[in-house]
Formats: C-alpha cells, structure tokens, sequence
C-alpha cells in the first residue's frame, strides 16, 4: 500500500484492526497538506519505460546491469554503473532494506457478468483484505474501474469469494475492504495457486513471480507480502551485497509489507503494515553516533525507519502500522540517504525525495535522469539521493 502517532515521529502502535487508522488513508506529516513542490518531469518518454528486467535487456547482463545516479545535496549528480555501488559508499555506513516478499498479488476474478481482476492489496487485523478491483485491458495488464459497490460478490478461482464492504478511505474508492467467504479460506494459498504478480501497462509481457523478488525477500510465516516489489532492492545480486560488505558496508534489515500503488491517480500511501526489530535500531543508532551514514534502499524502508525514530532520530525497535507520509516540511530524522528508482511526475514520493536531499538536488538528478536516458519504473535504474550535510564530511 498504520501506526497511531507514526506521522508525529515517535514510535507507532497498532492500528484497529481492518480498519483505517485516523480515518485516512494516510496524512501528510508537517501539517502543511503537502504538496509537491515542483514538476520535475511533466512526462515520461515512451523510451525511457523500462519494459523488462535489466538481464532479459541483453546477453551478459544481471540485475545489477542498471545505472546509478548519484544526487549528492548541494552537488551536481554524476551517473554510475550500479556495480559501482561499493566504491561509492564507505566503511561504516548503513543500508537499511526492506525484507518484504512480493506476493502473486492479481487474481481473475468476476463480478456479476463482468470480468475483473483483483487486486490483493493488504490483509488487515481482523481478516479482512483491502482489494482494488481492476477491468483487463488486453495483453495481461488492467485498467481502472470504479471500486464497489457494497455488498457486491466477487466470483474468485475454487469457489472462492470476497464480499466488499466499504472503501478503505471516506474520500476514495479505489481500494475497498472485503471479506473472504467463506470463511476462513486462506488468501495467501490463493494467491500461490491462482495468483500472478501485478502489471503495468508499461511492461512488455508477463514476468515469473522470481523477477518481482529481491535478494533481500524473506517469506513470511503467515503469507504476508508486499503487493508490489519493494523495487529499489531489486538491482542487489548476492555478489554485490559481498562486495558491499566486504568494504564494510553493513545492512540492516526491516519490513513494510506495500500495498497497491496508484498509478493514475498519484494517492498518498495508504496505512501499511511495518517492523523495525531492535537489532536493526541498535545498528543505526551505532552507524550515526560514529559518524556513518544511514541509506535507506527504497522509500519503503524510509517510511518504516522514520516511523520508528524519535524527534532526536534515535530509532527504536517497532511495529505494527505506518500512515507516515514524509514530506520536506517534516524533514527526515534518522535517514541520510535514500537508493530508490525515477517516479513519475506528481507521485507523492517525490516529497520523501525532497525531504532527503533537498528540492535542488531532486530538480538536478531528474534533469541529469533525462537527458542521460535514464530508465523509470520497477524495472528501471535507480537514483542515489544523500543529504548535504557537513557532519558527514564529503559525499560521493
């Protein structure tokens, strides 16, 4: 795709279970509304769509096979191979990776007389899932419908049903809770036997669920995931991570379970379930008192580590739900750089970006991102945004 108080900056509890926590489907930290600041891009050229994984684009090529942008704060950004990733951190420093499994997410589905296909977006406390439900579009990829109505029933694979009850924010209906009948039925066996991974328009042809998983990906015991890639992570080869930690480079591990992004319509996130454990909050707290630097691979694993961190950024062990929504005005606390990949113009990420390294330096790195062809999207290459900030000494 959420913590009580998580906005505020201290460590969130957890939300009522199935429901909406504050009644939104997430709030703007910094109480300003937020709004981005800027139009870095007012379009993205059909060429520049990554339309397959980096090792389908060629013989010899891997995962690791993107390119890096580099956005220092204050500096001009420089473009990279991503295998140079090791010699562009330093000893000491930290990358916090979210450990999230993506899920076989999409599942054909009918309702009434209408083909749809359903969306599994998160699985709340009480049993419920929130479901975006979509119409196909040809060539395995969907198009938006309008969500409900209530008390509809949704015809799914095996007998299989979910009734929707009401839309998981007052203001929007893209996502809908619904109730799997009968009940219980186990939606993660579900997803294993019927389920595919979610598709965009801008992909060329279907992809094996293992192209959506990261190195990081660790299955949860009770089929929880993430309903989109937590992509950043995606370009990680286990070589590298050695490479990486054989300069000194640690990694420190958490979960956010991602929801459905929308993708028309720019949403702020909606609530998602998270865990900091304390292992992971004892080494970002070591990394920044010595003089580290905490990067965080994939907004995703910002949203989590900032959610734990207090007004100081000392980050504590937590869990439960984020309705965090980062925004310059709120700055970032415990993070001093972000590995994510090129979004789209007026995504709501792009407010987490500026928090990070500043309006200046996201204006810059989109126009280098641009004129140097760079890649959008999951299957894309990846931007390396750090803070301008003198404690560190010199960036990358």
């Amino acid at each position: 795709m959420s913590g009580i108080g998580a906005a505020g900056g201290g460590p969130a509890g957890g939300g009522p279970p199935g429901s909406v926590v504050g009644g939104r489907a997430g709030r703007v930290a910094g109480g300003s509304g937020g709004s981005i600041s800027g139009l870095y891009i007012t379009d993205i050229p059909r060429e520049l769509l990554a339309r397959v994984p980096a090792e389908q684009r060629g013989p010899g090529r891997g995962r690791d096979s993107v390119r890096l942008l580099v956005s220092p704060g204050g500096a001009q950004p420089s473009l990279h191979a991503f295998r140079e990733l090791p010699h562009l951190l330093r000893a000491g420093d930290v990358l916090v990776v979210n450990t999230s499994a993506t899920l076989a997410a999409a599942v054909d589905a009918r309702l009434g007389g209408e083909d749809v296909v359903v969306h599994f977006s998160t699985r709340g406390d009480d049993g419920r899932w929130a479901v975006e439900l979509r119409a196909p579009a040809g060539r395995g990829t969907t198009r938006p419908r309008p969500g409900g109505p209530a008390g509809a029933v949704v015809e799914l694979p095996g007998g299989r049903r979910l009734v929707l009850e009401q839309p998981l924010a007052a203001d929007a209906d893209r996502l809908w809770w619904a109730r799997p009948s009968p009940a219980p039925y186990g939606v993660p066996e579900l997803l294993r036997e019927h389920g595919r991974p979610i598709r965009y328009a801008y992909t060329e042809r279907d992809q094996p669920l293992s192209a959506y998983q990261t190195v990081f990906a660790v299955p949860a015991a009770d089929g929880s995931g993430s309903a989109e890639m937590p992509s950043a992570g995606r370009p990680f080869t286990a070589e590298l991570v050695a490479r990486l930690v054989s300069r000194g480079v640690q990694f420190a591990p958490l979960t956010l379970h991602t929801g459905v992004a929308s993708q028309e319509a720019h949403e702020p996130p909606y609530p998602e379930r998270y865990a900091v454990p304390a292992t992971t909050a004892a080494l970002v707290n070591a990394a920044r008192a010595g003089g580290g630097r905490v990067i965080a691979v994939g907004t995703t694993a910002v949203r989590a580590l900032e959610s734990a961190a207090d007004e100081r950024g000392v980050v504590h062990a937590a869990g439960g739900w984020t309705d965090l929504v980062v925004t310059p005005e709120r700055g970032v606390r415990a993070v001093d750089g972000l590995l994510t990949g090129l979004h789209e113009p007026e995504a709501s990420h792009l407010l987490m970006l500026e928090a990070v390294a500043g309006r200046a330096a996201v204006r810059l790195g989109y126009a280098q991102a641009l004129a140097r062809l760079c890649l959008w999207h999951e299957f894309g290459d990846v931007h390396l945004l750090l803070k301008d900030d003198n404690r560190h000494g010199s960036h990358c």
